[in-house]
């Protein structure tokens, strides 16, 4: 057990950069937490660690016992942790990420609810735009909306994620309103820039089983959903966008559905986690949380219906 709380010890280094933060993170001194590496190192006979001149990394050797000593420690500490949880229910942090603007409108209104139900819960949350990586980062947890593409990862559907065109009344009354996709090369439109690049080329299914595709510009050009939707809301061009961003600002009549015959293929809402055999009992229960709220009410629901007086 000691080898193996000397190989969390190393992890928590290398998550954290540092072996002080390390050891302030498990309430141990730094000269403990340094006595243990020295101690891993000697029994394994190998150098873990090397240090540059802003952070400890991992040697190769390190890199390799990182890789395949983390699957076990995690094993390890869910198995304990569901052990004690056998007697006392579920406890513990939950450490989630998700972007701010999800985060903030359908993420934070359920937290208070799912604290209630299981009062030996904690929660630390982190909104943040930038896709995070949940290993290193430390995070049980990531709600991420779209395609998925990082196999390391285990994801569970939580949700439908459907998408819209939508333009201020303004904008529409001056331009008047795109009827095709091709019409879509005469507008201002909105581009997202994400971590895969420019999103300037929409995609629309032609009813058919077919696909038509659209290169876009305009103006304005964002990393966050929000400014984008400021813009569109100012009279600046048509975004797409989620429906659960803007149906708020569509049943009000604040913006427009642009192109309702052209449908947007629809992607999923997330939940997303480290592989590991065994998943922390809190984790399992505020993923089955989200499923049960979203499964008859997914975020961007009701349907849209008219603009209210």
């Amino acid at each position: 057990m000691d080898r193996i709380g000397d190989i969390g010890l190393f992890l928590r280094v290398l998550d954290l950069g540092s072996i002080s933060a390390a050891a302030r993170s498990l309430d141990i001194s730094v000269a403990v937490a340094s006595q243990r590496l020295q101690r891993l190192e000697r029994e394994l006979g190998v150098r873990l660690l090397h240090r540059t001149t802003r952070r400890l990394h991992a040697t190769p050797e390190g890199a390799v016992l990182a890789e395949q000593g983390r699957p076990l420690v995690e094993d390890l500490e869910a198995l304990a942790g569901s052990l004690r949880q056998a007697g006392s229910g579920i406890s513990g942090t939950l450490r989630l990420t998700t972007s701010a603007s999800f985060g903030r409108q359908y993420v934070s209104p359920l937290l208070t609810e799912f604290l209630r139900r299981y009062p030996d819960v904690h929660v630390s949350v982190n909104l943040d735009d930038r896709v995070l990586d949940v290993v290193s980062s430390g995070f049980d947890l990531a709600i991420r909306i779209g395609s998925l593409d990082d196999s390391t990862l285990v994801a569970r559907k939580l949700a439908d994620n459907q998408r819209l065109l939508c333009a201020s009344p303004d904008y529409l009354r001056a331009h008047g309103m795109p009827r095709t996709p091709a019409d879509l090369t005469g507008h201002q439109c909105l581009v997202l820039v994400g971590a895969q690049g420019r999103a300037d080329v929409w995609r629309f299914e032609d009813g058919k089983g077919g696909e038509i595709a659209v290169r876009v510009r305009g103006r304005v050009e964002a990393n966050t959903g929000e400014l984008l939707s400021d813009a569109a809301l100012a009279g600046f061009g048509i975004a797409m966008h989620s429906t659960w961003h803007v149906c708020d600002d569509l049943r009000a009549g604040r913006l427009v559905r642009v192109m309702p015959d052209y449908t947007i293929a629809a992607n999923g809402i997330y939940a997303v986690m480290p592989q590991r055999r065994l998943v922390p009992a809190r984790v399992r229960a505020f993923v089955d949380f989200l499923a049960e709220r979203w499964r008859d009410a997914p975020p961007g629901t009701p349907a849209l219906g008219s603009p209210r007086s």
